[in-house]
């Protein structure tokens, strides 16, 4: 296939993908740009049922599902996963989007606070790879995009135990391209920095022009800027791209 033809047809169309944490900012934004490519797309949500509604309604036309399941929940990662290949019968690209952040300064982390981000950030990107990836295996074929963080190799202050949870994305990523590459299956990361989104809103409102002056773009990301990038890696132009952690950041603290 020529460069035009990759560029005219980026070979998404018809194909499914699944996207945790997809009702709102980041996810929501990968949702509809994958759908919008002609994928159907599968969106999973842990509890707000309007969210994940509004995203459908304001996408007629388009092929979204939602579902509500906790990453968290290995089972329920599982069966989510064993109805969506049902359904539409392959998986050809898994973003694990789903993440919490439970800022604080270390001695004032309760261990709660390390349970839900480590749980959420961590376990619940093992629980969809487990469970999607012998789907792709058996088709020696697929996508994963896990999205990380800027946060996982500059440090921030307050942010040790979300920091840690995305550099263990990070690893995790470069590893399961080892292991996935004789099959076909491309593993890749996208590290947003600061994006406008409800998740770093209490961040932004607090430090503000602090943030900004550490931007080279001197400016917050957008969410369809790091869906763009998903949409990269997960078409056929990125046909070559594996194991590898894409900061999507402006130039944030270069």
């Amino acid at each position: 296939m020529s460069a035009m033809d990759l560029q005219l047809n980026p070979g998404l169309e018809g194909k499914n993908a699944l996207v945790t944490g997809g009702s709102r900012g980041i996810g929501r934004a990968i949702v509809e740009r994958l759908a919008a490519s002609g994928m159907d797309v599968t969106l999973t949500y842990v509890s707000n049922d309007e969210a994940a509604n509004a995203v459908i309604d304001a996408n007629q036309g388009l092929k979204i599902t939602a579902v509500k399941v906790d990453v968290r929940d290995s089972e329920a990662s599982r069966q989510c996963v064993e109805v969506m290949a049902e359904r539409v019968g392959t998986i050809d690209v898994l973003v694990n989007n789903a993440g919490i952040i439970r800022d604080n300064l270390l001695p004032m982390l309760e261990d709660e606070d390390l349970e839900a981000v480590f749980e959420t950030n961590i376990e619940g990107v093992f629980n969809f790879c487990r469970a999607v990836v012998p789907y792709m295996m058996s088709k020696r074929s697929g996508r994963i995009i896990n999205i990380s963080s800027v946060s996982g190799e500059k440090g921030g202050r307050g942010q040790t135990n979300y920091a840690a949870s995305k550099g263990a994305i990070n690893a995790f990523t470069k590893s399961l391209a080892v292991e996935l590459g004789r099959r076909k299956i491309l593993v890749n990361a996208v590290a947003p920095g600061v994006i406008e989104t409800e998740l770093s809103e209490a961040v932004r409102d607090i430090a503000g022009e602090e943030i900004t002056s550490q931007i080279v773009l001197k400016r917050y990301g957008l969410p369809s800027e790091i869906a763009n990038a998903v949409w990269f890696l997960s078409s056929d132009l990125a046909s070559y791209i594996t194991g590898q952690v894409l900061s999507v950041d402006g130039g944030f603290k270069m």
